[in-house]
């Protein structure tokens, strides 16, 4: 697995406005990748976080731009795309990549990207933070933004 090597995180989210972005499409992974998120950020001093639902992963973008103009200083994006039989997969993976990285380079604006983009729905339980997953990649947005964040103050 990928992940085997991810450094654990010391991270400080106290006193942050932070946005958490999660997508409603399959449900189970995603809401494992926000149950994460949320345990990073309470560990990390921060229970005023505002989560914010999306249709999908082609929304993530937008939303985040939302959240920036409200405000948000750390933007977690969580969702997850399975591939099927069709390029949609393809085509929706780079447009919420590409979409993610123009709002954060250009609002200067931390974006986490829990983003799974996986081949398999076992590769994204793997990757979800639930009991028995081997990693937990809302965590990990989380940690990676708020490490970011902190790096600009």
């Amino acid at each position: 697995m990928s992940g085997g090597g991810a450094p654990k995180l010391e991270i400080d989210a106290s006193g942050l406005q932070i946005a958490v972005l999660a997508t409603t499409w399959h449900a189970n992974i995603t809401d494992g990748l926000l149950a994460g998120a949320e345990r990073a950020l309470k560990a990390a001093g921060n229970s005023e976080y505002e989560v914010w639902r999306v249709p999908g992963a082609f929304e993530l973008p937008l939303a985040a731009k939302y959240a920036i103009e409200a405000g948000a200083d750390v933007v977690i994006a969580l969702g997850v795309v399975i591939r099927g039989d069709t390029p949609h997969f393809d085509y929706v993976c780079n447009a919420a990549t590409d979409g993610l990285t123009r709002v954060q380079l250009d609002s200067g604006v931390p974006i986490g990207f829990g983003l799974l983009t996986v081949d398999t729905e076992q590769q994204a339980l793997d990757r979800a933070g639930l009991p028995g997953s081997k990693e937990d990649k809302g965590a990990e947005a989380v940690e990676a933004a708020v490490l970011m964040a902190r790096l600009k103050s």
